[in-house]
């Protein structure tokens, strides 16, 4: 069965001065969730933001705030991000050599369980641990800083991630991250998936509302 499409705002493009506000802003232009950044300046370059940054936002929305860690050690910070508010929780298959564990562990929490992939981890890496995830997050471009292009390589990898997922039954979301805007959008919902990080193309334009309209019909085909 088709899943609903899922738009999340990344708020690593937003104006970080007023990010209560802007969260607000998202939420009430349409935004399915809210997308949350977390990086460590050594899995990947940057450091941005932690779960006490989580928390101080938790009551500006109530959309399902989707946290992605792209941190070394990233088991060690799940449990405070679940204090924090978080809703979906998504560590890297790169760094997490206990995945199963971890994902169990981020649902023994009550919260969802995500997987990430860079753009060069195969999908077969993830399949045996189908059986206890939510979410499969694909990032299309390398991870770190925001506004960068779509890698077109990673079409057919979600293509091959969705037979993957549809023949395991797994009914976790499918999202992708990187580069998702009014040129990409099509060919990434085409490809199989169902949920979209979107960062400058709803915080880079004047009408969130109007930006998510526009990919939320372009999703939909």
């Amino acid at each position: 069965m088709k899943k609903s499409i899922v738009i999340a705002p990344s708020i690593l493009s937003a104006d970080f001065a007023t990010l209560g506000e802007e969260i607000r802003a998202v939420d009430e232009a349409g935004a399915d969730w809210i997308h949350f950044d977390v990086m460590d300046g050594s899995f990947v370059p940057p450091i941005t933001i932690g779960d006490n940054v989580c928390k101080a936002i938790r009551p500006h929305t109530e959309k399902p705030i989707d946290v992605h860690l792209m941190v070394n050690h990233p088991e060690t910070q799940v449990e405070a991000f679940a204090r924090a508010g978080a809703d979906y929780i998504t560590v890297h298959q790169e760094v997490s050599p206990h995945l199963e564990r971890t994902l169990q562990f981020i649902r023994s929490l009550g919260k969802k369980a995500g997987v990430s992939l860079n753009p060069a981890t195969p999908v077969a890496t993830i399949q045996h641990v189908l059986h206890c995830v939510d979410l499969v997050l694909l990032m299309s471009v390398n991870p770190g800083y925001g506004g960068q292009k779509y890698i077109h390589a990673v079409t057919d990898k979600i293509r091959d991630a969705r037979k993957m997922m549809d023949d395991a039954g797994c009914e976790a979301r499918l999202e992708v991250d990187g580069g998702v805007n009014v040129a990409t959008m099509a060919e990434v919902a085409e490809a199989g998936a169902d949920t979209f990080v979107a960062g400058s193309a709803v915080y880079g334009k004047p009408d969130y509302a109007a930006a998510i309209g526009e990919l939320r019909d372009l999703a939909a085909g």
